[in-house]
């Protein structure tokens, strides 16, 4: 059904049929809920586990990018999403980039988007979370500074202790975006001495709520396949850990084009912006895998970029991430992915004799 459907969207510029992918998806919630979660669930207590102090009725979340005003929570529940991460928020509202800001590279499965960041908003959104709280499923929410260059220094730190102190009582986790590639400015707290400074503010806030959620660091994956991370990666983590930082999310999207076989001119058409899906999925995995070596697997890993299968899944699992997400193979092959993704994670569960995701955490790859 969705290989017709997915005919007619892809004639549409890719934002508009994003746009109206959601509508259907938030009407979808409200009149057919029932029917959603009877056509696209699948259970298994191989598949739960508990992570962060939370309950997982599977590994496989929506990623942040995708919900960016957290309009479509029980959807993902109804789908069969073990977890939904909304956002990236923001301080200040936005309407991001100058369209088009959406592309697809269908040869690759691909998507680069330069966004921008358009979100309502933090205040409005934690209200719309506080509205509908508690979630059927863990929500994590994703902050990063406001798109917004003149903002630097102590007044990004405060931009983003605002949407922190606004949207963490509300959230099962959050998720410090510490770089945005489709952004004029690129990093932004992806330094360690700027980390640094950030968490002396958001981790003392956090202390004083009543029920303090996770805090996690989201990075970007490696600049090129095969190249041994550099110590910057060691002192973001080493950073984190002082702070005392939950967890990780490997990775963001890759603003490089190395991973392409696509002519120069489709790219130079297409311009600045952020990659996402199968060409970003090794690097990400040996990001999950790096991660998981220098910290011990002491801290849970959320591994996103390019999981389209349950092997794929499986891979990043194995590697060191306890959670998996996924937003560029939605686009691609529909609701449906998510219980396909599950049924086959299962089988391979069983198959290498785990009675649990969480005995695979880390093994290492399959021999």
């Amino acid at each position: 059904m969705y290989e017709r459907l997915r005919r007619f969207l892809f004639r549409l510029e890719p934002e508009r049929a994003h746009n109206l992918g959601s509508m259907a998806a938030r009407a979808g919630q409200r009149l057919a809920h029932g029917l959603l979660e009877k056509r696209f669930q699948f259970e298994s207590d191989r598949l739960r586990s508990e992570v962060l102090g939370l309950s997982f009725a599977n590994p496989l979340g929506i990623a942040a990018g995708f919900d960016k005003n957290a309009r479509l929570i029980r959807f993902w529940a109804a789908l069969g999403c073990g977890f939904a991460e909304i956002g990236s928020v923001t301080a200040k509202k936005s309407r991001g980039n100058p369209k088009p800001r959406m592309f697809r590279l269908e040869e690759e499965r691909a998507i680069i988007n330069r966004m921008g960041l358009n979100n309502q908003g933090a205040a409005r959104i934690a209200r719309r979370i506080a509205a509908g709280h508690p979630a059927a499923i863990p929500l994590g929410v994703s902050l990063t500074k406001t798109h917004d260059p003149a903002i630097q220094g102590q007044d990004a730190i405060d931009d983003f202790t605002t949407s922190f102190s606004a949207c963490a009582p509300f959230a099962s986790f959050v998720v410090l975006n510490l770089s945005c590639p489709n952004t004029a400015e690129g990093r932004t707290f992806e330094d360690p001495n700027a980390l640094d400074e950030l968490l002396k503010y958001i981790m003392p806030i956090r202390s004083t709520m009543e029920n303090p959620p996770p805090v996690l660091v989201k990075l970007s994956p490696p600049v090129a396949d095969g190249v041994v991370l550099d110590s910057e990666v060691d002192e973001i983590v080493a950073v984190s850990i002082a702070h005392g930082i939950n967890g990780f999310v490997a990775s963001n999207t890759e603003s490089g084009r190395d991973l392409l076989d696509v002519s120069d001119e489709r790219l130079a058409s297409i311009g600045a912006g952020g990659l996402s899906g199968p060409p970003l999925r090794s690097r990400s995995t040996e990001l999950v895998r790096y991660l998981y070596e220098t910290t011990g697997g002491e801290l849970p890993i959320v591994g996103v970029g390019g999981v389209a299968t349950g092997q794929d899944a499986y891979d990043k699992i194995r590697a060191g991430a306890s959670l998996v997400q996924l937003y560029t193979a939605l686009v691609y092959e529909g609701p449906a992915v998510f219980r396909s993704i599950k049924m086959e994670l299962d089988e391979l569960l069983e198959r290498d004799g785990f009675a649990s995701v969480s005995d695979a955490v880390g093994v290492g790859p399959a021999t």
